[in-house]
């Protein structure tokens, strides 16, 4: 009873949440400090219980690995230190209410059929019925058997569809940091044309403003798909530091900001000094950033279609709220049935995780480490401007 007791307590728990992301001390450094940390697990002792568990957690699972969590990653003690760490699992935390209805119907359901159809004491002495009027409460199981395989089937697609999302949306973000490097290496090695002598201080600010509406375009991409009340301080704060006064406050006031750090990126691009067709390749690159952008915000505009989203739950739901019903007779052998409490109860936390796995990798973006991506784009830019190009070469 003693296992059974922590099972339920699971949603209340407020002891530190370690089922998270390593900690940040080896988050992508910037070359210039970011007004907004790259948030990873676990939260931190003084951190709020909503923080340990549901929406307020998910700033906590933005991963980065390295090596280091590679080889955690796949250490033989994982098993271990999974299963000991289920009690303060984020997850299960958020699925408390519905473990303890289930394993509710479980209990009411051993005493209910003690009552009516008699019990066994602790001295091993049967007794008859208290009440014998009313009849045991009992499911055949056979209709369960059948509807398994459908069940698990809706499960499948639920939880692959969702991660196909967030490796969609994460795969967006690998383009955007590619070609973000990809442009600025073409801007700095092409910046010259005809043999025209370069001025060191007027292609150093060119490049400049290449690598910075560079980063306003991730990071103006970043704010878009990120909850207002978590990023719009951070955002514009950022924006006023690394930009000049008017573009920064231009970027803020467009009705849509990516794509007004586009059109600045374009104009940053048009200054260059170089020929049209090799503009014309760096272009390119623009088209595939607004291709990522449209691309992210078809996923944060339309979710998996919310029939078959509901229906699933529902067809869960009623599934484990009957399932007492019939494992109680496959219970038999323990003392008065009681085992099938705690057996309810680990296949409730275990379905309805997969679902609640689900419903959390739908929306991608706010379980990326979107800072990470933008301040590892700003240092890659920025560094790749200020090499040597054709022109400059000794």
């Amino acid at each position: 009873m003693k296992f059974l007791s922590a099972l339920l307590l699971l949603a209340m728990s407020p002891t530190q949440t370690v089922a998270f992301a390593p900690a940040n001390n080896h988050a992508v450094v910037s070359a210039a400090p970011s007004s907004t940390s790259l948030q990873m697990g676990p939260p931190t002792p003084e951190s709020l219980l909503t923080e340990t568990y549901g929406e307020g957690s998910r700033k906590y699972r933005r991963t980065v690995y390295t090596h280091n969590e590679w080889v955690k990653h796949r250490s033989s003690d994982r098993f271990i230190r999974n299963i000991s760490s289920m009690y303060n699992s984020g997850v299960y935390k958020s699925l408390g209410r519905e473990v303890f209805a289930t394993t509710a119907i479980a209990t009411f359901l051993v005493v209910f059929n003690a009552l009516t159809g008699g019990y066994t004491d602790f001295d091993g002495v049967q007794h008859e019925a208290i009440i014998s009027s009313l009849p045991q409460l009992t499911l055949p199981l056979t209709p369960f058997t059948l509807l398994s395989p459908s069940l698990g089937l809706l499960l499948v697609f639920r939880t692959n569809s969702s991660y196909g999302r967030w490796d969609e949306a994460r795969k967006f973000w690998g383009l955007n940091i590619n070609h973000t490097r990809d442009l600025n290496r073409m801007a700095t090695a092409w910046y010259g044309h005809d043999g025209i002598p370069v001025d060191p201080t007027l292609r150093a600010e060119h490049l400049r403003q290449v690598s910075l509406m560079t980063w306003a375009f991730v990071r103006s991409m970043k704010r878009h798909l990120s909850p207002p009340a978590e990023d719009e301080e951070a955002y514009v704060a950022e924006l006023n530091a690394r930009l000049a006064p008017e573009q920064a406050q231009a970027m803020i006031d467009a009705a849509h900001r990516p794509n007004r750090a586009l059109y600045d990126l374009s104009v940053a691009i048009d200054r260059l000094p170089m020929h049209f067709m090799r503009k014309n390749a760096i272009n390119k690159n623009l088209s595939i950033f607004e291709d990522t952008l449209g691309g992210s915000e078809r996923l944060l505009s339309s979710p998996v279609p919310l029939f078959y989203s509901r229906h699933t739950a529902r067809f869960l739901s009623t599934w484990l709220l009957l399932l007492p019903f019939a494992m109680y007779e496959p219970f038999k052998g323990s003392w008065n049935h009681v085992m099938e409490i705690p057996a309810i109860a680990l296949a409730s936390l275990f379905l309805f995780g997969i679902e609640e796995l689900a419903t959390q990798l739908e929306e991608p973006f706010t379980i990326l480490p979107m800072q990470g991506f933008c301040d590892k784009i700003g240092a890659n830019c920025d560094e790749i401007v200020g090499w040597r190009g054709q022109g400059l070469d000794e």
